[in-house]
């Protein structure tokens, strides 16, 4: 199935990112990128702001899939145990783009509240201080780090290290198991 038009301009916008620079990013450069006019792109996206916007959406996305896949049932159907283990999964498993990390410290209200909206959805901060409910922000955050290393450092963990790291802090989402 062929993309569609607001898809390639989205991955157009994401080379731009990840090539040049967040700052780079300008609905000309991501329309020259995409192979569309100027005035196509802001058919689809009428400002710049609503570009990062739908960007930010569009990357988000892949994580959204990443966490439903994960977790095998439906978001509703799951425990907090449950979302913070696939989340857990998943941000060990992955690194960043240049682009994504743009946008994820991008200070804008609308772009941090898509990251935002997903992760209250998945991963939803505990309002106790209660042991299981802290392991699970403990893994949550201890996944973050991974992640943040993998994606910023040249740092490389041995295989065996990474392994060890990865069950101890999806050990702390299996202490938490209980009714949530």
């Amino acid at each position: 199935m062929r993309p569609s038009a607001k898809t390639r301009i989205l991955d157009a916008a994401v080379r731009v990112t990840e090539r040049d620079g967040i700052t780079a990013l300008t609905l000309q450069s991501a329309a020259e990128e995409a192979g569309v006019t100027k005035p196509g792109l802001m058919y689809h996206f009428p400002t710049r702001q609503a570009l990062v916007v739908a960007i930010q959406e569009h990357l988000t996305a892949r994580w959204e899939a990443l966490l439903a896949d994960r977790l095998g049932k439906p978001l509703e159907e799951a425990t907090d145990q449950e979302k913070v283990a696939a989340y857990v999964q998943v941000g060990t498993h992955l690194t960043a783009s240049r682009a994504e990390l743009a946008f994820m410290v991008e200070h804008d209200p609308e772009v941090e509240a898509v990251w935002n909206d997903l992760l209250e959805r998945r991963v939803p901060t505990p309002t106790s201080a209660d042991p299981h409910d802290i392991d699970l922000l403990l893994a949550r955050m201890a996944a973050d780090g991974l992640w943040m290393l993998q994606s910023t450092t040249g740092i490389t963990l041995a295989p065996a290290v990474r392994k060890a790291l990865v069950a101890r802090i999806t050990a702390l989402t299996e202490g938490a198991a209980h009714s949530d």
